[in-house]
């Protein structure tokens, strides 16, 4: 079996305002840098609509109601850094609807793990607010489907974005049967994601201070995030995959490189082997230097594929 990507131009037109850091250019350096001959074996497959059920078990009617009122008056802001556009409640389903079927690939034993390259992201979306650039939250919808159709009952997200992901930890909160482990930049927004934060139990949040690099980061990654994962014993590990918290990215202060996303992704995959048969869907969070970007997916996807 080889790694599932799943990647469509479609994304491209869930459009931001001139100069907004989540751009569909992000997704054209991701495609240039996965089109090199290291990468032909992967399993490439379109975009895939989700199921109402599956976008109805992280979001109340009213918010996807409210997503696609806003898109079909022509777009329009949420809030200061988050739009709308003609095409944005399509598109977002789709991201959803590609990460339940990355789920259904993996589990059904289509691919050993897979890597969803889409937009917008979805780790800020709380149950009735978009908000951080996110509009539905992609990686409670793919928890819950595979916990309602693919009888997985322990689930754990890996958030290794460099901005805590409120909206996930919000929806899972009082929920154990999913592990919501956060490593992010603190102070940062979204202002959450205190140590002191721990749900039902299942909310572990590794706070990291501005300046954090590969060395100290792998090193809390090893004290923390793979213990608790492991101990959670999860039946599938959905990864978060943000790559802002790389050198060069804009938005933040972490000093990552592109080895040090293919060195977490390693630890994450060992622990999988473990648990659940190498389950691992990794879903695109943020990411906003178009170079690193492009490097810390590339590295990402080919330790992946390294099963």
């Amino acid at each position: 079996m080889t790694t599932l990507l799943i990647e469509d131009r479609i994304f491209e037109q869930h459009s931001m305002p001139s100069g907004h850091p989540e751009c569909p250019e992000r997704l054209m350096a991701i495609r240039e840098a996965l089109e090199g001959p290291g990468f032909e074996p992967l399993l490439r497959r379109g975009a895939a609509e989700v199921r109402d059920a599956d976008l109805l078990a992280a979001h109340p009617p009213s918010h996807i109601q409210n997503i696609r009122a806003m898109s079909q008056v022509g777009g329009m802001a949420v809030d200061a850094d988050t739009w709308t556009s003609p095409e944005s409640y399509r598109v977002a389903r789709l991201a959803a609807g590609s990460a339940c079927a990355a789920v259904d690939a993996v589990l059904a034993g289509e691919a050993r793990n897979a890597f969803v390259a889409s937009r917008p992201p979805g780790h800020h979306a709380e149950a009735e607010t978009a908000m951080g650039f996110c509009l539905f939250n992609n990686a409670v919808v793919a928890a819950r489907h595979a916990q309602r159709l693919r009888d997985r009952e322990r689930v754990a997200i890996v958030d290794w974005d460099v901005h805590h992901g409120n909206g996930t930890q919000a929806l899972v909160w009082t929920d154990p049967s999913i592990l919501y482990v956060s490593t992010h930049q603190s102070p940062l927004y979204p202002g959450t994601g205190s140590e002191d934060e721990t749900g039902a139990g299942n909310i572990v949040n590794v706070t990291l201070p501005a300046g954090t690099d590969g060395p100290a980061y792998r090193e809390v990654f090893a004290d923390r995030v793979v213990p608790a994962v492991r101990a959670f014993a999860p039946d599938l590990v959905i990864v978060s995959a943000g790559f802002d918290a790389h050198a060069r990215d804009p938005l933040a202060g972490l000093l990552l490189e592109a080895a040090d996303f293919a060195w977490a992704t390693r630890q994450v995959m060992q622990i999988a082997d473990e648990a659940c048969g190498g389950a691992v869907v990794s879903l695109l969070e943020g990411g906003y230097d178009l170079d690193g970007l492009a490097d810390s997916v590339a590295a990402h996807v080919a330790e992946l594929m390294r099963g």
